[in-house]
């Protein structure tokens, strides 16, 4: 299904339908071709209803379990963005076979807006506003390798932008929460659920090596632990 640490639900069998894009709705002309979609949410309520307003459009194919990594469109209905969908949106990232959008709730701020772009996700559309049309129109809109993000949220994206370029001509501005080639591979790994003796072999370091390197990280990132080191990345965007 999905991510072993991501507990998202995903669709089951339902032969259908759907399409979509949102902000300012330019005129778009629908594909004759059906577009494959898998839906992933954390709560059943969302994904029913995501799903409800798909599954009966002709534009629409939702895939079954068994072939959710060959859809075209993968779409993350949630409230927010949090380490669970974090993990997930970045092993949608990897596969080269799917575009990825996002239904939220809402985001807390522009890094948080950032930091999911930065998963590879290609469009954004608000819940509030994802009635089916909206829904249809974001996934044609994927399936066609186009951008979509709501005005605001690009607003909102602009300043925090604008901000951390601000921030970066203070010398004094100097972060700690940076990682080497070496400290972000070995926290992918431990974000895939790998211990000590599977990172060293994986990297071809001993596993002195691999835990003296992980406890660089966590005391330089002033975390408690491997997870919370992993979270602390993802929601960075360092990994």
């Amino acid at each position: 299904m999905i991510s072993p640490a991501a507990p998202f639900t995903t669709v089951r069998r339902e032969p259908d339908r759907a399409a979509a894009q949102p902000a300012r709705w330019p005129a778009h002309t629908v594909s004759s071709e059906r577009v494959s979609v898998a839906v992933y949410a954390p709560d059943p309520i969302l994904y029913v209803g995501t799903v409800q307003q798909l599954r009966h459009r002709p534009e629409i194919e939702l895939v079954t379990d068994a072939h959710l990594d060959t859809a075209r469109v993968s779409l993350v209905v949630v409230d927010v963005v949090d380490d669970e969908t974090s993990l997930l949106l970045k092993r949608l990232r990897h596969n080269s076979a799917t575009r990825t959008g996002v239904v939220v709730g809402t985001f807390e701020s522009g890094d948080a807006l950032q930091r999911t772009l930065n998963l590879g996700v290609a469009a954004v559309l608000r819940r509030a506003e994802a009635d089916q049309d909206k829904l249809i129109r974001l996934v044609s809109a994927i399936a066609n390798g186009e951008g979509v993000l709501p005005g605001d949220l690009l607003a909102k994206l602009l300043t925090h932008v604008g901000g951390l370029q601000s921030s970066s001509l203070d010398p004094q501005a100097v972060s700690l929460s940076t990682l080497t080639a070496r400290e972000a591979e070995m926290l992918r790994l431990v974000s895939e659920g790998l211990d000590t003796r599977e990172i060293a072999r994986k990297t071809a370091y001993s596993e002195r090596t691999v835990k003296n390197v992980l406890h660089e990280v966590i005391t330089r990132l002033q975390v408690r632990n491997r997870a919370h080191a992993v979270g602390y990345a993802l929601r960075k965007g360092l990994i």
